[in-house]
């Protein structure tokens, strides 16, 4: 008997119902092959919206933005430098919890700061640097997708500095990589397994140092093109090179914060996804990235705003190169966690023509008058150590050899410094935990782990520029006197999945939730040290 074709309409429509099954399958059928775990310093989500139009409709925001669950404030309690920022987001605990505060902390022994991870017992590769997560001391989302499938999965980290891609590569990592800057050279340490043979070949064959002598950033587009700036800044464009006489840690630091920077982590994504198998891999396999977004501190003109626009829009073009290389291997079950980290508070001073009120808070003057008052009040000795990231060290051992309570001496260090010019605010130790530190006394207690804590913290008025000479140098990029503003702590978050809704959640939610909700999408447990539940994927 033969056999009759079916009529066109019913192979379209058995072929519609063949792939609704196919993507239903593939959102109940099992956890995503490859997670992409994204942080962007300084991204903002109204610049995201005024940028919208001239995102590239394959580019990466526009997927975002279209397609998952965005949360346009994430609250990170209080300003978190990138990597402090990070570790939030990828453990799911505060600073208090997972022992990192900042890049770099100040040593009480050596009376100087020193690298968060700096790690003695290990030794570096393509690098004289010795790091390790040894400091971490939680688990990440990446630790626990490795656990949960018993290793046969892999993951990598890529960031420009080595706290970050130490933080994003947690402590299961095959390899976390980043430029390290007196060489040039991707780099790691033999804490990690792997060092990818492509990147030994980069290093060798395609090494940083020749290639930056013809790297040059301009607008990608017209800058008439871009929104809401001034007939001025229209006008004219801009073009920056890497100096060929600077020194490496210059060049370096140059080339990282521009989007020249962004253009070649993705480019070693890409070849990691593609000579590594990235998806294809039992489990979920994790590739952690960090971008900047922040204000290149090397502008011509205060006036960035031309600048800052096109590194958007550039960013833009590699999220999208990025999600097209990963989609293939992984058959589309990708995951991307994309989360913006706060702008820093500290910004280019307006040039003097404006008359903008400022002022400079001497960290060595500061020192100086404050150790002239103890003396006055209990003899002689050396009663500071030390100022670090907006903290005054003091002297445990002088202090306790007086016969003296290190507490009561906080508080009269603290009286002392709020009265003098450029101060705001000056908190204790002892408030802090005390919860006694004005409106983000929670925040800040929470986000102060006790352990590496300063002795007295310090709020510097908006408009004055801290000049840390106590330790021989200034809070400046690139030299450029960069004074303080009142910064959001929030930025947004995108989270997108098979199986999470679409929608836009517009009031503020706690950073710490991020890692339990990618947790719950790749169905593992969340990091030790997540206690928030996780998001609702659905509406």
């Amino acid at each position: 008997m033969t056999r009759r074709p079916l009529p066109p309409f019913v192979l379209a429509l058995v072929a519609s119902i063949a792939a609704a099954a196919g993507l239903s399958a593939a959102e109940a059928g099992g956890e995503p092959r490859l997670l992409l775990n994204i942080v962007v310093e300084g991204l903002d989500a109204e610049t995201l919206e005024l940028l919208n139009e001239k995102f590239a409709k394959d580019g990466g925001f526009r997927k975002l933005r279209e397609g998952a669950l965005t949360l346009t404030n994430a609250d990170y309690g209080t300003y978190l430098d990138p990597t402090a920022a990070t570790a939030m987001l990828m453990t799911g605990a505060s600073p208090s919890v997972n022992g990192v505060a900042e890049a770099k902390g100040f040593d009480r022994e050596t009376l100087r700061t020193r690298p968060l991870f700096l790690d003695g017992t290990v030794l570096g590769n393509f690098t004289s640097d010795t790091f390790s997560p040894a400091a971490l001391r939680v688990s990440t989302v990446a630790d626990e997708a490795r656990i949960a499938a018993g290793g046969v999965n892999v993951a990598y980290a890529v960031a420009p500095s080595a706290s970050q891609a130490i933080v994003l590569g947690g402590h299961t990592a095959n390899s976390a990589l980043w430029l390290d800057p007196s060489s040039a050279n991707w780099a790691s340490s033999t804490f990690y397994r792997d060092m990818p043979g492509s990147v030994a070949t980069r290093n060798r064959m395609r090494p940083l140092t020749s290639r930056m002598d013809t790297m040059s950033w301009s607008t990608l587009l017209p800058s008439a093109e871009y929104p809401a700036l001034p007939e001025h800044l229209r006008k004219y464009s801009f073009r920056y090179v890497i100096p060929r006489g600077a020194q490496n840690m210059e060049r370096v630091e140059r080339f990282a914060s521009s989007p020249l920077g962004n253009a070649e982590v993705t480019d070693l994504a890409i070849e990691l996804i593609r000579n590594l198998s990235l998806g294809k891999h039992d489990g979920t396999d994790v590739l952690s990235l960090a971008y900047t977004l922040a204000p290149f501190p090397y502008t011509k003109s205060p006036d960035s705003r031309l600048e800052r626009q096109d590194a958007y829009v550039r960013l833009d073009r590699d999220l999208g190169r990025l999600f097209r290389a990963a989609d293939s291997p992984a058959g589309g079950r990708v995951a991307i966690m994309l989360a913006g980290t706060p702008a820093s508070p500290l910004s280019r001073r307006d040039e003097e023509r404006w008359a903008i009120p400022y002022g400079e808070f001497s960290t060595r003057k500061a020192a100086s008058l404050l150790n002239m008052y103890l003396i006055a009040l209990h003899g002689n000795g050396d009663y500071v150590s030390g100022f670090h990231n907006g903290c005054f060290y003091l002297n445990h051992k002088t202090i306790q050899s007086k016969g003296l309570k290190v507490g009561d001496v906080r508080a009269e260090v603290a009286d002392f410094l709020v009265k003098m010019t450029g101060v705001d605010e000056a908190y204790t130790l002892e408030d802090i935990i005390a919860g006694r530190a004005g409106q983000q006394s929670e925040a800040l207690r929470r986000n102060t782990p006790l352990e590496t804590a300063g002795d007295v913290f310090l709020y510097v008025a908006p408009g004055v520029e801290i000049i840390d000479d106590y330790s021989g140098m200034a809070v400046a990029a690139a030299g450029i006197p960069m004074v303080n503003r009142a910064a959001a702590t929030t930025a947004p978050v995108f989270i997108f999945a098979p199986g999470v809704d679409a929608r836009t959640v517009d009031t503020p939610v706690d950073a710490r939730v991020i890692a339990p909700t990618v947790s719950r999408i790749l169905r593992i447990r969340s990091p030790n040290g997540a206690s928030l539940p996780p998001l609702s994927l659905r509406q």
